[in-house]
């Protein structure tokens, strides 16, 4: 059984979100103390964070960046907030989705279940160790490594360059990607994949190989290999 913790204080809506949730076998916590809000957690320990944006004493932000300094575990922000720059802000600190209120159960569930499978079901298969570009690849550490360096990467970025470099020099749509990524399409803005690209595109930088993901505009996504590589 999987341990869901939602930061979330509009009650109505957090016991609405318990019974559901409750429904697909899942633990359901929710914060008591929202000024307490990393004690809970490490109490609770969770698999999961749902987080709302705007909350008392600190905002979602404020808790996903703690949590992230401690833990790796997965998070999807909800809010009511329609400007696109909370979802960029919520990706770039490391969020896995997210969902804009008002939302359908459905939705909500699907994306639960994708980003569980993603973080749970993946690593758990066999992943050779592969390289790119003189780099290795560990997929099950979520690292990337060469002379000049190493990075550790989201899971969402992982799933992405080995998405990539399994088709090397082939353009990957990011329709492709999107639907290998979150398994339905409609349930993700576009946007979120741009942001993990571009995040992911950084963290290479730091280590030479950046540029070897290429933009295809029109078209999508490519990372190059030499030739007999």
């Amino acid at each position: 059984m999987f341990k869901i913790m939602c930061i979330e204080d509009d009650a109505t809506l957090f016991q609405e979100m318990k019974e559901r949730l409750s429904q697909w076998s899942y633990e359901i916590y929710g914060v008591e103390r929202f000024d307490q809000v990393m004690q809970e957690f490490a109490e609770a320990n969770p698999d999961l964070v749902i987080i709302d944006i705007q909350l008392p004493k600190f905002d979602g932000f404020h808790w996903c960046r703690m949590i992230r300094a401690h833990s790796k575990v997965p998070i999807i922000f909800l809010s009511s907030r329609d400007h696109p720059t909370d979802m960029v802000m919520s990706m770039q600190l490391g969020a896995d989705d997210f969902v804009q209120k008002p939302f359908h159960f459905d939705v909500l569930i699907a994306k639960i279940q994708a980003v569980l499978r993603r973080t749970y079901d993946y690593n758990t298969e066999p992943t050779p160790l592969k390289t790119w570009r003189g780099a290795a690849v560990e997929f099950t550490k979520n690292t990337i490594a060469n002379d000049g360096g190493a990075t550790e990467l989201t899971k969402n970025e992982m799933f992405i360059l080995k998405y990539l470099i399994e088709r090397k020099n082939k353009i990957v749509s990011r329709e492709e990607l999107i639907t290998s990524l979150w398994n339905d399409e409609q349930f993700v803005s576009d946007n979120t994949l741009t942001v993990n690209v571009n995040r992911l595109r950084k963290k290479l930088e730091t280590i030479g190989l950046g540029s070897y993901i290429e933009t295809k505009v029109g078209q999508g996504y490519m990372a190059t290999e030499e030739a007999g590589a």
